[in-house]
């Protein structure tokens, strides 16, 4: 009898963990295939990946690079000299710093409160800067901020400018920015960091060129459709804008006088210069000589080329921990390219010891190297 009862116990528990375990599997099963998540995945074609050879043969020439410290600041993103010959860096949670070439004399120069991505210089002295928190800003050289647009005339309608990433000022005045997702705001989704990867993940290309005329105050669009618009740089002859589409690992050229042209459509007036990158350009930077300067941010990673034609599971990807998110391991590496698309320097770090290269300022003396989340600020030699 005894054995009996303890026959149908074990009988019980071996019934009421496998009820269990199926219970887990159904939940889990039920939550990576159906819990709600942000974005909308757009499947794309992606190029097979050629690694790093040719002009990209791993090499470490951006390895060992001299430090500048700025002590508790993090996050140097976007540098350049300005016009009163001082080095200008924008960190992490709104300040920008201001220093003498090498590194002394730092100073909080403004805190805009937001995360600037990228700045530029006007005839007036005033510091020109995208904000993805706050917008397009004008910084004055004693610091005041001041907010240049937040929206933008297209179809007849206001729309927000959700994720202002890079700005260039032309000489004729102009300020072309990058508005990098139509769709994800850091200031809404967790910060820049958070935004970029949903934009990316959904390949919606949703990411824009803009144009504000200070004279007017009106903002209009010059070209559309890119995946994560990014980094900007101007042509030589004022006709052309260089565009970092990090999504899509290209560089493309696009005529500064667009009106609200659809890059996805083929046009005259837009072209890839630089196409299946080893990596997510970010910045560009003009140098000396005609070299244009990138930052690669991360380098490919093939589970994430494996998904471009997978929308479905990109979403059930979203669903798992971060951590666990294909986004590449830390690898430095910046290069230079001129108008023709012809790379001409290339540095790398595999050891990713600075992290996340994001761009290059080079001057007669140095090339000083951007980063996202960096304690400081490296920089070579020239």
């Amino acid at each position: 009898m005894r054995t009996h009862r303890k026959v149908t116990l074990c009988s019980r528990r071996a019934a009421w963990i496998a009820w269990g375990s199926v219970t887990v599997v159904a939940a889990a099963t039920a939550y990576l295939c159906a819990w709600p998540v942000p974005i909308k995945p757009v499947a794309w074609q992606v190029s097979p990946p050629t690694g790093f050879s040719g002009p990209f043969a791993a090499n470490t020439r951006l390895a060992n690079l001299r430090q500048i410290d700025i002590d508790a600041e993090s996050g140097p993103e976007h540098i350049a000299l300005g016009p009163d010959g001082r080095l200008y860096a924008a960190m992490d949670g709104g300040k920008l710093l201001r220093m003498a070439p090498d590194g002394a004399g730092q100073q909080v120069f403004a805190n805009t409160g937001g995360r600037v991505l990228g700045f530029d210089f006007d005839a007036q002295g005033r510091m020109i800067a995208a904000d993805a928190m706050k917008g397009l800003l004008a910084i004055t050289p004693d610091g005041q901020v001041k907010q240049l647009a937040n929206s933008v005339d297209h179809l007849g309608a206001v729309d927000p400018i959700r994720y202002a990433n890079a700005v260039l000022v032309a000489p004729d005045g102009t300020i072309y920015f990058t508005d990098a997702s139509g769709r994800f705001a850091p200031a809404e989704w967790g910060g820049t960091l958070e935004a970029s990867v949903l934009d990316i993940l959904e390949q919606a290309a949703t990411g824009r060129v803009l144009a504000h005329d200070p004279a007017s105050g009106r903002t209009r669009v010059v070209a559309r459709g890119f995946s994560f618009a990014n980094g900007l740089a101007l042509s030589s002859d004022g006709q052309s804008l260089f565009v970092s589409e990090t999504g899509r690992y290209r560089i493309w050229r696009v005529a500064s006088a667009a009106q609200a042209l659809d890059v996805g459509v083929p046009s005259p007036q837009a072209m890839v210069l630089l196409d299946n990158l080893p990596g997510y350009p970010d910045n560009l930077v003009r140098g000396r000589d005609g070299r244009i300067w990138v930052g690669l941010f991360k380098p490919r990673n093939p589970a994430a080329d494996g998904l471009a034609d997978k929308p479905f599971l990109r979403k059930v990807l979203l669903r798992l921990p971060r951590f666990l998110l294909p986004l590449g391991e830390p690898y430095g590496h910046v290069f230079a390219f001129d108008e023709g698309g012809r790379i001409t320097e290339d540095l790398q770090d595999p050891g990713g010891a600075y992290p996340e290269t994001t761009g290059a300022t080079e001057t007669a003396g140095r090339l000083y190297i951007h980063s996202l989340h960096a304690r400081t600020i490296g920089w070579l030699p020239r």
